[in-house]
């Protein structure tokens, strides 16, 4: 059933709105009709209270204006933007072929067609910073496929243009996704965009030729030291060529870090990939294949960690894990109002087993099905503004766990989970 936008399917006398392709926490995403021409496009409905209740008004102003400027093959296009009283409407490109991270989550692609999405994105990603238009939130659920197989970037709700950048010459805004976001941007001490985005291209690139993610470790302290060390291994079937251009991608340095002309030289880059590609190339090659499925890369990527949902051995663990820029200190009385308004912990605080490390404690005061309840929050320091905390059940009844997390917690903490700067619209379709 078509829902009724502004009490009428036919939006503005140009366009006739159709199926709900996506939606998420600001918007909905329709296929519409353009009665003039008969073309197809996606509408991206925002509503404007919603926006603005929570100060994301300049987000979209900024989204609008870079869509504008950046048209490319290789990007989704902005037909036009239209307003009622109560909503914005994003006529764009419609792009049918779903997301590039579709074709990643099932396992790594051939080294031919890792090259043909990579020449794509990098020269999507060039001409924007050609136009002064540093993207900051690059990843595969924001590459699109269209009918040809052709990449398409999208969601520059987190862009930035030169005229953010401070007198230092430096963008300062700590926004992105963990996983793909490079170290300087963490580090709080200011970052070049153009090279920001080159290092979340090194990463999207070690995904498409291996699968899975370059930086991992059990211990999450110990992963994001990776990450600013630059500690990673090329599974065995990386080419030289792609080997010696991902080292330079995944540069900790931003200061001798590849650039994009330099990667457009490069051997690897440079090798032609044919204008139809062979259907057995793009398949996908699983020889030799680490495990590793959508939800570990999922994991990464999100605030929250969701592989305890799908895989029987973390189910076990009952963790969960996320990332924030909340300080130390305000994370520590969210969950003492959080275990306060639940009215039966008590809250014990106290120095981890390592440096930078806090561990909250909120133990049951009364007894459930399998004794008290406890909960252990460990929050790790990653920089003064910038924390990994880990929660888990240290005693008493599943259910009850879950229960209080999914009731309580989870509602508690969605508005300081760090996926990105600001909220985000999710599973937008576009």
């Amino acid at each position: 059933m078509v829902e009724k936008i502004d009490q009428c399917n036919v939006l503005k006398g140009k366009y006739e709105l159709g199926r709900q392709l996506g939606h998420g926490t600001f918007a909905k995403v329709y296929h519409a009709r353009n009665l003039q021409n008969g073309k197809s496009v996606a509408m991206k409905v925002v509503g404007k209270e919603k926006i603005i209740k929570v100060g994301m008004m300049d987000q979209v102003k900024r989204e609008i204006s870079v869509m504008k400027m950046v048209e490319h093959p290789n990007i989704v296009e902005l037909h036009e933007v239209m307003a009622s009283k109560t909503k914005i409407y994003f006529a764009m490109e419609l792009v049918r072929g779903g997301e590039l991270f579709s074709k990643i989550s099932k396992g790594r692609l051939r080294e031919e067609s890792a090259r043909h999405y990579f020449q794509q994105l990098i020269s999507a990603v060039d001409f924007c910073h050609s136009r002064g238009v540093y993207h900051r939130d690059l990843k595969p659920e924001n590459l699109l496929l269209d009918d040809e197989g052709n990449l398409k970037v999208t969601d520059f709700g987190l862009s930035a243009f030169a005229e953010h950048l401070r007198q230092d010459g430096l963008l300062h805004t700590t926004c992105g996704t963990p996983a793909y976001v490079a170290p300087e941007v963490i580090g709080k001490k200011g970052y070049d965009g153009a090279k920001a985005d080159i290092w979340s291209c090194g990463v999207i690139l070690f995904v498409l030729l291996a699968g899975y993610l370059p930086f991992q470790d059990d211990n999450v302290m110990a992963m994001y030291r990776k990450i600013c060390k630059g500690d990673f291994k090329c599974p065995p079937w990386f080419s030289s060529e792609s080997r010696r251009l991902i080292t330079k991608l995944l540069d900790p340095n931003p200061n001798s870090r590849i650039s994009i002309a330099k990667i457009m030289d490069s051997v690897w880059f440079k090798k032609s990939v044919p204008r139809v590609m062979k259907e057995k190339n793009d398949e996908l090659c699983k020889e030799g294949y680490e495990e590793m499925n959508a939800f570990h890369i999922i994991s990464l990527s999100e605030g929250f960690d969701l592989s305890p949902l799908f895989e029987e051995k973390r189910r076990d663990k009952e963790e969960l894990r996320f990332a924030t820029t909340m300080s130390a200190s305000s994370l520590i009385s969210l969950l003492e109002e959080v275990a306060e308004k639940a009215g039966k912990f008590d809250v014990v605080k106290k120095g981890g087993g390592e440096e930078n490390t806090t561990s909250v404690r909120l133990q049951g005061q009364v007894n459930g099905r399998r004794g008290k309840l406890g909960i252990a929050a460990d929050i790790f320091a990653f920089t003064p503004s910038f924390l990994v905390v880990e929660v888990k059940k240290s005693g008493g009844d599943s259910l009850e766990y879950n229960e209080f997390c999914n009731m309580q917690l989870r509602p508690a903490l969605k508005d300081i989970v760090w996926s990105c700067c600001c909220p985000e619209v999710e599973n937008s379709g576009q």
